[in-house]
């Protein structure tokens, strides 16, 4: 396994080099190609100004230089082993120890490490947000959905993962900003960015100016939460009619919250009823895992909304509290398309191991079907979702170039969109660099899960 390692860590290098010389002919072979004059383009300039902008661009980065001799000097100052260069763009010498650099942005006058240093986290934080409710869900819905083929919960998930894949995420950015974010509409969540200016200057945790706030917001959480899980496990007629009343005076709160020339009588109808009507679904399920989750999400946001109704003085969100309020709907719509077409390949990994001839043997041999399920039959499932996963990590980063263009997130995706639009070679390159690194390293580590799920792959 350790040669199998390192022999797919040392084949990285030369991916790696083939992913960066590929995109770097595209640049070089479009219109306009990597030239001084491809930078000032377009800018109203004098033409002795143009000609002192061009010509310093290309004593900068060398930028009249041939084509090949460019991205071997790129290849140069990436690579940590190579030869150095004096202040004149001179050759000096060879140095082992002469360290990596990126270089620096054509378009934002920075180097280009200090560009990511900022950009990365921020992508890091929104995919490390969706990726557990990606695979988290999926596998819920996904593995219920198989064990009950044919039958109401399978039909009704299937047709919503269906639907929810079905939208672009640029339409369900809009859409949710549109009505969730809008004075129009419901004005509950920031339009763009990560923080507010004011919440950079408070405190990290939230502050109440009254501690009888505080001890009625823990009160009325603990209350709701139990209350509603304790219905979740009554009786089937008992628990829809309950969160049926609940969701549909939620749903009358929504449409008071409306403008009033917003408001309607489809509104009084349409609102509340949907509520209802997927609330009650969800509580006539017999799936006890999605119920209690449904009915516990119900109960905090009652006992959340009744302490914000009772609250008798002044609070601060905090810099914590904000950060999460502006982050619900971009990784709510970072993770939707995943959670659908995750869910319905685990619904056909489970159901095709469910049909097999080794679990009807452990069911011939007394095995709960529990059993069967969870220590044989979804860990030979695990390949599908492992060989998925490989690419996820990728594909989130490219997705996030929609989501952070349309809630103005300043990460990655939006940082490669500009970077691309200025023709910024320094930066296009080192994007691709580390998107093909994180690519085969999402791959290294799909051929290492594989051996742990499977027992009969081995790389002795």
């Amino acid at each position: 396994m350790l040669t199998y390692l390192l022999r797919r860590l040392m084949l990285m290098f030369p991916t790696l080099l083939g992913i960066t010389l590929v995109v770097f002919v595209v640049m070089a072979a479009s219109p306009g190609g990597i030239s001084a004059e491809s930078l000032v383009e377009g800018q109203n300039l004098d033409p002795e100004a143009k000609q002192e902008i061009i010509a310093y661009y290309n004593r900068r980065y060398g930028l009249d230089d041939p084509a090949w001799l460019q991205y071997l000097r790129w290849l140069n100052n990436v690579s940590p082993v190579g030869f150095t260069f004096d202040d004149e763009n001179e050759l000096s010498g060879f140095s082992f120890f002469k360290g990596s650099n990126l270089g620096k942005s054509f378009y934002y006058g920075r180097p280009v490490t200090d560009l990511l240093s900022e950009r990365v986290p921020i992508t890091v934080l929104l995919n490390v947000l969706s990726i557990p409710i990606v695979y988290l869900f999926a596998l819920l819905v996904g593995v219920r959905a198989a064990v009950e083929r044919g039958r109401s919960f399978d039909v009704s998930s299937g047709m919503v993962m269906l639907g929810l894949w079905s939208v672009p995420t640029m339409l369900a950015g809009v859409l949710l900003i549109g009505f969730f974010a809008n004075k129009q509409y419901w004005h509950w969540f920031p339009t763009a960015g990560l923080s507010d200016r004011v919440a950079l200057d408070q405190v990290f945790l939230p502050h109440w100016s009254n501690l009888w706030d505080v001890g009625l917001m823990f009160l009325l959480v603990t209350l709701g939460a139990g209350v509603f899980l304790a219905m979740a496990n009554a009786d089937r007629r008992l628990r829809m009619g309950f969160i049926g009343i609940c969701w549909t005076v939620l749903g009358v709160a929504m449409v008071w919250q409306l403008p009033e020339t917003g408001r309607s009588l489809i509104h009084w109808l349409l609102i509340p009823g949907t509520l209802a009507l997927l609330s009650t679904w969800l509580a006539s399920s017999d799936y006890r895992l999605l119920r209690q989750f449904g009915f516990l999400t119900t109960g905090l946001l009652v006992g959340l909304l009744l302490t914000v109704y009772w609250m008798q003085g002044e609070w601060l969100r905090g810099f914590i509290l904000d950060r999460i309020w502006h982050l619900v709907l971009p990784v709510l719509c970072l993770s939707y398309g995943g959670l659908a077409a995750l869910a319905k390949l685990t619904r056909t990994s489970v159901l095709e191991n469910l049909l097999s001839d080794y679990a009807r043997t452990a069911r011939a041999k007394g095995l709960a079907e529990s059993a069967v399920l969870w220590r044989h039959v979804f860990r030979n499932s695990l390949l599908p979702l492992i060989t998925v996963a490989a690419s996820l990590l990728p594909s989130l980063l490219a997705g996030s170039i929609i989501v952070e263009s349309i809630f103005s997130i300043e990460g990655m995706g939006k940082l490669a969109v500009e970077a691309v639009k200025g023709r910024d070679r320094e930066l296009v390159l080192s994007i691709t660099l580390i998107s093909g690194l994180l690519t085969l390293l999402g791959y290294l580590l799909a051929d290492f899960l594989y051996a742990l799920a499977d027992p009969r792959v081995s790389y002795d």
